[in-house]
């Protein structure tokens, strides 16, 4: 039997693996890095390249491993990846940068059925991110799982517009997504359009799942990065949405019958502003155990209440340096399997 058997955001969660933060940093400079994360800052000079703090390290390494822990008292199976050397170089033809981390599972893999995909990350530095994983993906690969990647993408400096608006500075030259951009309701899934996934690599993931699933562009919503900081389904038929990117005009004809939970104000929390995330609205980056249950930020008091108003039950945790690094409880997990079949929610 497949290791590897998921459908939904919501179904029990039987086994996941939590990233880490040990040897994170900020990458060298490149155009892609540059026009992605940094193009507020004026000029290349000024991306912080190198280890972040190591305060930081420590501390977030700490919270994740309390989140193992609890995710494990509750009977859920852990994975973490292994430590790697960041540092390293590498190259391709075209251009040589330095790694980020392995602190975002979620966005390097995308797990649908009984299938993996590797996803053609749209930065320079996480182009090798998924060998971190590699010894799992055997395993799961051994189990029955289908594996598979997208094609590499070359990224050139022609993919990177640092003059185009947000939203549109990533090129359509070739296909290029990070899993994050995807959200899935069984056979429906949700992706979003954005400067981390491009038009084509939505219609390179609906080609790759076939008839049996129908991918929806989400378009003109948010026009950052991941869709799990705007649009968090909880379970059939209720969705968690970000108010300031969500409306009536752009929201996915798909969501709209759906009961929509507008998420409340964020509690403003730690940020190191050197650093191009800081959002507040990382604090709605959930991680679902089950459709009663959920995983979130304990400094986020008025969405706690929102959910338990709901019946959904919360775990508060915390990762102090969220913000900082780029992502929440969604952001750090990446589900293996969950107890459930696929269904049609529509």
């Amino acid at each position: 039997m497949s290791l590897v058997d998921v459908h939904n955001e919501w179904d029990p969660l039987e086994e996941v693996i939590i990233g880490t933060a040990t040897g994170a940093r900020v990458p060298a400079p490149d155009k892609g890095l540059f026009t992605l994360e940094y193009a507020d800052y004026g000029t290349v000079d000024k991306v912080p390249s190198g280890p972040y703090a190591q305060h930081i390290v420590e501390e977030t390494e700490e919270e994740l491993s309390r989140l193992c822990a609890e995710l494990t008292k509750i009977g859920v199976k852990v994975r973490r990846p292994e430590a790697r050397d960041h540092a390293a170089k590498l190259a391709t033809p075209d251009w040589q940068t330095d790694g980020f981390y392995d602190y975002c599972p979620r966005d390097v893999f995308l797990t649908v059925g009984s299938t993996v995909i590797e996803t053609p990350m749209v930065l320079r530095s996480r182009f090798l991110e998924p060998f971190a994983y590699k010894n799992m993906l055997l395993e799961f690969f051994e189990s029955g799982a289908r594996w598979i990647s997208a094609p590499k993408p070359r990224l050139g400096d022609d993919m990177y517009d640092m003059d185009a608006e947000p939203g549109r500075r990533l090129g359509n030259l070739e296909p290029a997504f990070d899993a994050a951009n995807v959200m899935r309701c069984g056979t429906d899934l949700l992706y979003l359009v954005s400067d981390s996934g491009n038009e084509l690599g939505w219609k390179w993931l609906q080609s790759a799942l076939g008839d049996t699933y129908t991918v929806h562009p989400c378009r003109d919503i948010y026009t950052g990065t991941h869709i799990d900081t705007t649009i968090v389904p909880l379970r059939p038929g209720l969705v968690l949405l970000n108010p300031e990117r969500v409306n009536d005009k752009n929201m996915p004809d798909y969501l709209r019958d759906w009961d929509h939970l507008w998420c409340p104000e964020m509690t403003e929390t730690e940020y190191a502003g050197k650093y191009p995330y800081g959002s507040p609205w990382v604090g709605m980056n959930l991680l679902v155990i089950n459709e009663d249950l959920v995983v979130a930020d304990e400094r986020q008091p008025a969405l706690l209440r929102a959910l338990e108003k709901r019946g959904i039950d919360v775990l508060p945790m915390r990762l102090t340096h969220a913000r900082t690094l780029g992502g929440s409880f969604h952001c750090v997990s990446l589900d293996i399997r969950r107890t459930g079949t696929l269904e049609t929610y529509r």
